[in-house]
């Protein structure tokens, strides 16, 4: 796969937006979009789901030199061989990690990203060793109903403050994108406005073809 650096978009294999679709064709969709990395994410699932579901995936994107990462379970990341694990901040900080040598010691295949939203909870993920951040919700999103929207704001923060690769997340589309990108960020990651597209690999490309005019 590409250096974190250089991944602009990250999309995703969500099965609650599978919309009776096979995880397999998503998959394919989007490394053809031009997704540089996609995250496994089966909330509910059990994890002999998802150890089902990685091991169909990998294959697809390491055919495709697209990163997979799996969310919630680095046992599973590990034992798969993934390029990275996502963890929420109840995750890992609440599950008393205080950096991700914790975990990843345990194998070194993957690394760790972290979600956050605040500046103080960034600078904890980078201090822990984060390979990413993730920045969000931006705007308000079915995918964290509850969450409260962190606004542009702190993509701004982000933009002037982080040096590792950080991603924005949470209710982006490509109608919304160029206050997203004119705010400072880079990279993005997109859930529904893609999954619910009819044509997936267009969607992304058209994710794509703004992002690449940033470089």
């Amino acid at each position: 796969m590409k250096a974190l650096s250089e991944c602009q978009l990250y999309a995703f294999v969500d099965t609650a937006y599978l919309h009776g679709r096979a995880p397999e064709a998503i998959a394919e969709q989007l490394c053809a979009g031009g997704a540089d990395l996609i995250q496994l994410r089966a909330k509910g699932a059990t994890q002999d789901e998802i150890r089902r579901l990685g091991q169909a995936l990998l294959p697809i994107t390491r055919g495709a030199r697209v990163g997979l990462v799996i969310n919630d379970h680095p046992s599973i990341a590990g034992e798969l061989g993934a390029e990275l694990c996502h963890l929420g901040q109840e995750d890992f900080f609440g599950g008393g990690f205080k950096h991700v040598d914790e975990l990843s010691a345990r194998t070194a295949s993957f690394r760790i990203g972290l979600s956050t939203h605040q500046p103080e909870q960034a600078k904890h993920a980078v201090q822990a060793g984060a390979a990413y951040v993730a920045i969000g919700p931006i705007y308000q999103t079915a995918t964290k109903p509850t969450a409260k929207p962190v606004t542009l704001e702190y993509v701004r923060w982000a933009a002037a403050n982080l040096t590792v690769p950080w991603f924005a997340i949470g209710g982006i589309t490509l109608d919304n994108l160029d206050s997203v990108i004119a705010a400072g960020a880079r990279r993005i990651c997109v859930v529904s406005a893609i999954l619910n597209a009819n044509d997936i690999t267009t969607q992304c490309k058209q994710f794509r073809a703004k992002l690449d005019s940033t470089i």
